[in-house]
């Protein structure tokens, strides 16, 4: 699937309620975490920070912190040290990150005042990473997310998981609904109201296809990240885009880039 459409998702509109958009974002962070769907982007998450000197990951965009706990994970025992995460978002969902700071001891935080990626207080530090949610922004406001971290200094990853194709539509239409009804349960931090939005009114299951299809849709190929990427006003930066994994739900599209001279601050 070559093709891009801007379309729109629920959870990007302001009008769209909080609890709701929580419910959703779990129920991604759940399985994410339980497929290990970035496991095949590992090298290029150890190959960024390696390159920038860094063992601090400042995830933009976090939404519930999907996947990010076993990444972590990971990333340390690659790498023989404890690498640290810092999640944050335009619409920080506390309470997710405070479980995941919990069950991490630590190792996990978060910022919890809203932060514009576009536009990124030069005090926040670390490599930034982008998980499941680069394809929310137009061309030009993904370009500005990437021009900032450039014009900071900073090293950044953009990840999707997903590869792209018709046939994840129709998983999605056809298999997703039975495995929300299913998992649901099982979310941790458990919420009365995901199970009043997924069972009584399936406001959590319905938006969750609506905005997994125009996900897919929206998706940047490898292709316009190279485009988007030669663009940018970046000398001295390494840039990569490509597809990694061959395992059913452990496809990425991933981009990285860092300063080829100058260190990550």
């Amino acid at each position: 699937m070559k093709l891009r459409l801007q379309l729109f998702e629920l959870e990007d509109q302001k009008w769209f309620p909080h609890v709701i958009r929580e419910g959703m974002q779990d129920y991604l962070r759940f399985m994410i975490t339980k497929l290990n769907t970035y496991e095949a982007a590992l090298p290029q998450l150890q190959e960024l920070l390696e390159h920038s000197r860094q063992q601090h990951i400042t995830d933009l965009c976090s939404g519930a912190g999907g996947g990010i706990a076993p990444i972590r994970l990971e990333l340390s025992k690659r790498m023989g040290t404890s690498v640290h995460v810092t999640l944050s978002d335009l619409y920080p969902n506390i309470e997710a990150y405070q479980y995941l700071s919990n069950s991490s001891y630590g190792t996990i935080n978060f910022i919890p005042e809203p932060v514009d990626c576009t536009n990124v207080p030069p005090q926040v530090s670390g490599v930034r990473t982008i998980f499941s949610s680069f394809h929310h922004f137009p061309p030009e406001t993904a370009q500005a997310i990437l021009q900032d971290a450039v014009e900071k200094g900073a090293s950044i990853g953009i990840f999707e998981g997903a590869r792209k194709t018709w046939a994840e539509l129709l998983l999605l239409w056809l298999v997703f609904p039975v495995i929300i009804l299913l998992i649901t349960p099982f979310i941790r931090p458990f919420k009365f109201s995901r199970l009043f939005f997924t069972y009584i009114i399936p406001l959590i299951p319905l938006g969750i296809i609506w905005d997994g299809t125009v996900s897919l849709l929206r998706i940047y190929p490898p292709e316009m990240l190279k485009r988007m990427v030669a663009n940018l006003n970046a000398p001295g930066y390494t840039w990569q885009a490509g597809r990694v994994g061959s395992e059913l739900g452990k496809h990425v599209i991933y981009l990285i880039g860092y300063p080829k001279e100058k260190e990550n601050v």
